[in-house]
């Protein structure tokens, strides 16, 4: 007997209410709404500005400014079109963006790991300056600076001489302007590519290291050579550094040759170690010298060179307790080759060239100073302010990716026999790279957005220069507004797709 299958299919329902067509609907129609109301917007706008009898469009760029800014990186004067004006608040905002980032990350950097430290004193100092910075609003660090630090600054007259011929007043910080000639070019072409192939041999040879066990032998000898050069040529500075600190060691060339001889053979012994700890101290007593002479001048001669002499001990005192080699081992790649190919390429360029670099010294003359470039005091305030407030947020980062790897890298890392510093660069801050990066975005974002406070003290940004002056009267206000937010967007999407494409790379791959 034949038995007839009467299993019936799944009901069928109506379109609408399959989730995947309704879900396009969905779409269709806040798409639709979205539109019709931006449309609404604008054409809502171009009604009122037609009924206030202003017109809109991009033509004012191309109108004459007729006002004259402060600050500028190109040229500018009253004669200037208003898109002239737009790239000059435009430069002035990447310029403090770019330095507040770069100090802002070093700072950071530096406390974040001060933060962890096992010496109390300066865990202690790092806190308090977390704590203290990030609770303070940055528009009132900005009026610090600028009112209760720079404006406070002595007349011109009177100014403030730094080393170098670096003068402070209340216009601002005077520093000689740096006057390269033509064949300079050559010789930054060469310094870019020596960095490139220092960099590029580094690689090479880690990677080399990595499968072998030992670095290429040409590497190795080579490094040795650099070595007793760079320990030659650092010491001969150093000796000759300190003759002008103790008159009876300046006796002509020869004692710096005599000496910096000694200081390279020292250097292939085991007590290589000394030999660094004497050239810190040399460089570090001249150099304290030098500087508490320019700013204390007032002081007696042998006060300042006593100052001087304790700083040297404590660097010399700070380089002995963390410098444990007792000789170039295997372990890590001398610095010495990379330092020598960055350095000597350049020089040797610049030397067969007769390039020149001189700098104009700034002058003082009736009123103000001729010559040098001046940094007015409202960019000075601006970046003082971006980067220590922003270094603040960056060190908790920097603390929270370090904490985050776990101890037992640490312990794995110490029972190889890594040092401390070794420790920390080799295998916990690779680690911690990518807790620290994305927070780390957000900070760049918003020391980048908060230079729009610069307009608070007058520093001709972007916000200052093209949505104050330029709009006030021009009254493009749409124009104006939305060219400014475009900009900020761009910043923005760029900032964030190349830390995005960074983190990528030190991100782990898992398997």
């Amino acid at each position: 007997m034949a038995v007839q299958d009467n299993i019936a299919g799944p009901p069928r329902t109506a379109f609408y209410n399959d989730p995947v067509i309704r879900g396009i609907i969905y779409q269709v129609l806040v798409a639709g709404l979205v539109i019709a109301f931006l449309t609404w917007i604008i054409l809502n706008t171009a009604q009122n500005l037609a009924a206030q009898n202003k017109s809109t469009g991009f033509g004012f760029l191309f109108e004459t400014s007729g006002f004259g800014i402060s600050f500028t990186l190109i040229p500018f004067d009253r004669s200037s079109y208003y898109w002239q004006a737009f790239v000059v608040g435009l430069l002035n905002t990447l310029l403090v963006a770019v330095i507040g980032i770069f100090f802002a990350t070093l700072l950071g950097f530096v406390l974040g790991v001060a933060r962890l430290s096992s010496n109390w004193l300066i865990a202690r100092c790092a806190t308090v300056y977390v704590e203290v910075i990030r609770n303070i609003p940055l528009l009132l660090q900005l009026f610090f600076w600028y009112f209760a630090v720079l404006k406070a600054m002595p007349a011109v007259r009177q100014s403030f001489e730094l080393p170098l011929s670096i003068f402070v007043n209340q216009r601002g910080i005077i520093i000689p302007r740096p006057l390269p000639d033509a064949e300079i070019f050559w010789v930054a072409v060469t310094a870019v590519l020596a960095l490139v192939a220092a960099i590029a041999m580094v690689v090479w040879a880690t990677r080399v290291r990595t499968k072998t066990g030992h670095y290429p032998v040409v590497v190795s000898r080579a490094s040795r050579i650099a070595g007793l050069i760079v320990t030659f040529g650092v010491g001969y500075l150093a000796i000759s550094l300190l003759g002008t600190v103790v008159p009876a060691l300046s006796m002509g060339p020869v004692f710096p040759l005599i000496g910096a001889l000694v200081l390279a053979g020292i250097g292939l012994s085991p007590y290589g170690r000394y030999g660094r700890v004497f050239i810190g101290f040399a460089i570090g007593w001249a150099v304290a010298n030098f500087l508490l002479g320019g700013m204390f001048a007032g002081l007696g001669e042998g006060l300042i060179v006593l100052g001087a002499a304790l700083v040297a001990l404590g660097v010399a005192w700070t380089m002995l307790s963390a410098d444990q080699r007792s000789a170039a081992t295997e372990g890590k790649l001398p610095l010495a080759l990379p330092v020598l190919i960055v350095i000597a390429l350049p020089a040797l360029v610049y030397w067969v060239t007769g390039a020149s670099l001189a700098f104009e010294i700034p002058v003082l003359e009736r009123f103000n100073f001729a010559g040098g470039l001046q940094l007015v005091p409202e960019m000075v305030a601006l970046v003082l302010g971006l980067t220590i407030y922003t270094a603040a947020f960056i060190a908790e980062n920097v603390r929270s990716g370090i904490q985050a790897v776990n101890k037992g890298q640490t312990e794995a890392a110490s029972s190889l026999g890594l040092r401390e510093g070794d420790r920390l660069r080799l295998v916990v801050v690779p680690q911690a790279m990518r807790v620290i990066i994305p927070p780390l975005t957000s900070q760049y974002l918003n020391l980048t957005k908060n230079s729009s406070l610069g307009a608070a003290i007058g520093y001709p940004e972007l916000v200052n220069v093209f949505m104050g002056t330029t709009l006030n009267q021009t009254g493009k206000a749409i124009e104006v507004i939305a060219i400014t937010m475009l900009v900020y967007l761009t910043l923005s999407l760029t900032t964030s797709a190349f830390m995005n494409w960074y983190n990528a790379r030190v991100a782990l791959v898992e398997r």
